[in-house]
């Protein structure tokens, strides 16, 4: 990033603050599984049948105990233990069935939140990103996300099964014997609270575990690009980057440790207390004396723990969605992002712009806030097919009105305006054919020549792509390659120099054959030789169009149309290159300053 952008940014990015009539997290949470109803309701279905089969087996067990066995009543034995087979088998289809269709709703669930957040960071500005680390955002879409998997698949089934289970399992034993009842549910309420403590605990934990991932995933996406490591290698700090990386490591494992142990002691008591309720039923009928059969005392222990399992389980799954509520709660804040630039309801659009550009009395500020502004009073007018060159100091706010044309930024007053029609009212995909921008640093995707170039236009025929790679006078390098256009670029293009990445930007640029152009450096970081040979494809590019280039060696700009000189946000000078040399100003003493740097640039 240059250094003027660096002092033009708002401070970090921060979560927005809390609405406080937006639905709270458990509302919005169910919210996701609203278009999936209809699956879920079919999946409740097989709940309810799954739940009475289980139901049904400690009768039939206690008709073996209590009739079958004792009359030596083989057909009925036999009928009973079909019975109980049956069940069984019963039960694994259903719970089949119920997997499968929980899956598949919980996974079209995370696609759907996936694609959201995704969606809504396409449509942040600019200026979210460059305050926001690329790690960051990897780790709220994979590690956040990835985090719910379990919760989001299984908890709707979970949630069902184990109450219906529950509910069952309750007037089951009343129906058997309403005093060891009592006696089984006298601890529940106990146990409930004590899940509800852990979960609490473990979302405070969770919230700091997955800040801590993202800070690692930032990390290892700076520090491990092709980027990263050239700098790390050739600064020799390879050994404190792992060290960086080991101290954030280590602090994950303390915090995953934290969670994993969170309430485990609470929660073992429950079990533990659970595990021995069958002997305390057993004790207690014994001691009282009632005159409950063995085959129903049989058959109230089998049901108590069909009580029990559920139980333990849902307390369970209460813990994880108290724990889940706080990955849910990272990803709305990135789903209740406020974006700054929005498309018009009623968007204008036209086939083709003639490409008049013009700045009538634009400010911006990229914290309005503070009251500061990085441009002020900017009145500007470039006709289609005509030059503009920006120039000025680092920091003067030259990229930053450039980027208002194809609106990477909005202006905070004034408009700016192609053919007459405010940018801020065009559809997007019209802005986007309309303006076309080259940027200093050139991206290039981890993909072949020909789909880097592809990216401006999908529908773009293999003729009209090297057209626009001769055009750009790449097409030669391109075509010695042992694979052609077929040969992949590399992480960011590090396969080709810096002039042939900007020669290939152009290709592109040409290939989306936009009227409007804006040229931000595009060969500030070249050598001379190369300069010239990107120059000569910027030439043949800007040919007929709008242009608008900002300048850092003002040779590549002596024949604009226009020259205007930029100083803290505001227009000092404007003119050609012979008009501004002779008021001998600011422009004058900047192409003194080139002249002097061009003899040690050249050697």
């Amino acid at each position: 990033m240059r250094p003027e952008h660096r002092q033009e940014l708002a401070p970090r990015w921060t979560p927005p603050p809390k609405d406080p009539d937006r639905p709270t997290e458990v509302r919005r949470v169910l919210s996701l599984f609203r278009p999936y109803r209809a699956r879920l309701a079919f999946v409740g279905l097989l709940v309810a049948a799954a739940s009475l089969v289980s139901v049904a087996s400690p009768f039939l067990l206690r008709a073996i105990l209590d009739t079958a066995i004792p009359q030596h009543r083989t057909g009925l034995l036999s009928l009973l233990a079909l019975g109980m087979i049956a069940t069984a088998v019963l039960n694994s289809v259903f719970g089949v069935l119920q997997t499968l269709i929980s899956t598949t709703v919980g996974q079209r669930v995370m696609h759907d939140l996936r694609t959201a957040v995704y969606e809504r960071l396409q449509r942040m500005s600019l200026a979210f990103f460059t305050r926001t680390r690329t790690g960051e955002v990897q780790s709220r879409i994979a590690n956040d996300i990835g985090g719910m998997q379990a919760t989001v698949t299984s908890t709707a089934t979970s949630l069902v099964s184990n109450l219906t289970s529950v509910v069952a399992s309750v007037v089951a034993m009343l129906a058997l014997d309403w005093q060891l009842t009592v006696v089984s549910l006298l601890l529940l309420p106990v146990f409930v609270w004590i899940a509800r403590r852990v979960g609490g605990e473990r979302k405070k934990i969770t919230t700091q575990r997955q800040k801590q991932m993202a800070a690692l995933s930032a990390i290892v996406t700076e520090s491990l690009s092709v980027s990263g490591i050239l700098l790390g290698r050739t600064m020799g700090r390879a050994g404190s980057l792992t060290r960086s990386f080991s101290d954030q490591s280590e602090q994950l494992v303390d915090l995953e440790v934290r969670s994993n142990m969170a309430g485990r002691w609470r929660m073992s008591t429950i079990g533990i207390v659970m595990a021995a309720m069958p002997a305390v039923i057993y004790w207690a009928a014994g001691m009282v004396g009632t005159a409950v059969s063995l085959g129903t005392l049989v058959a109230f222990v089998t049901l108590q723990q069909g009580l029990f399992r559920p139980t333990v389980q849902l307390l369970s799954t209460g813990v994880d969605v108290q724990t889940s509520l706080a990955l849910f709660q990272r990803i709305f804040e990135y789903l209740d992002l406020p974006v700054d630039i929005t498309e018009r309801p009623d968007p204008v659009r036209f086939a083709r712009a003639r490409g008049d550009v013009r700045f009538e009395d634009v400010t911006f500020s990229y914290d309005p806030a503070s009251g500061s502004r990085t441009l002020a009073g900017i009145d500007l007018t470039v006709p289609a097919g005509a030059s503009l060159a920006i120039v000025g100091a680092t920091g003067s706010g030259k990229s930053t009105l450039s980027y208002l044309v194809p609106r990477l930024y909005d202006v905070t007053g004034g408009r700016v305006s192609i053919d007459g029609t405010d940018v801020r009212d065009l559809a997007f995909d019209t802005l986007a054919e309309t303006v076309g921008v080259v940027a200093q640093e050139t991206y290039l995707f981890h993909a072949s020549v020909a789909d880097n170039l592809r990216f401006a236009k999908p529908e773009a025929t293999d003729e009209e792509i090297v057209a626009a790679a001769r055009a750009a006078q790449i097409h030669d390098h391109i075509a010695a390659l042992p694979d052609g256009y077929d040969t992949l670029v590399g992480e960011r293009g590090y396969r080709f120099s810096g002039g042939e990445k900007q020669r290939l930007a152009i290709a592109r640029t040409i290939l989306r054959d936009p009227p409007v152009l804006v040229l931000d450096e595009a060969t500030s970081a070249l050598d001379t030789r190369t300069e010239q040979a990107v120059q000569d494809a910027i030439d043949a590019l800007s040919a007929g169009r709008t242009t608008i280039t900002i300048a850092h060696r003002l040779s590549t700009v002596r024949d604009a149309d226009q020259i205007v000189v930029l100083d803290h946000g505001r227009i000092t000078e404007r003119g050609t290159h012979d008009e501004l040399l002779a008021e001998g100003g600011r422009y004058a003493a900047l192409v003194r300053r080139d002249a002097e740097l061009a003899p040690a640039a050249s050697a």
